[in-house]
């Protein structure tokens, strides 16, 4: 299968020096909808999660939508962890 982004410019998924505001919703906006189409976009949005990639429109996510994800997922981590264990995860030193 090929991804639906192929052949679309990627200046689309990622942002340029200094955008904000309405110019970068609008462009994030549009960089989902190739994605919401696209037949690998759970493939491509685990892998940016996995690699923790810190730039562009992945998989349907932003930066800050996967920043958060992130965050969750230690939050969680670590409520679950037993009692004085330290919670295994990145950066944790527990393999």
């Amino acid at each position: 299968m090929l991804a639906a982004c192929r052949g679309v410019d990627s200046s689309l998924f990622f942002h340029p020096e200094g955008e904000r505001g309405a110019a970068r919703s609008a462009r994030e906006t549009s960089a989902k909808e190739v994605c919401m189409r696209c037949p690998v976009r759970a493939e491509c949005a685990a892998h940016a999660l996995a690699v923790r990639e810190p730039y562009g429109v992945w998989g349907g996510l932003t930066e800050d939508e996967r920043e958060e994800l992130m965050g969750r997922a230690r939050t969680r981590l670590i409520s679950a962890a037993p009692s004085g264990a330290p919670a295994a995860g990145p950066g944790s030193g527990a393999t």
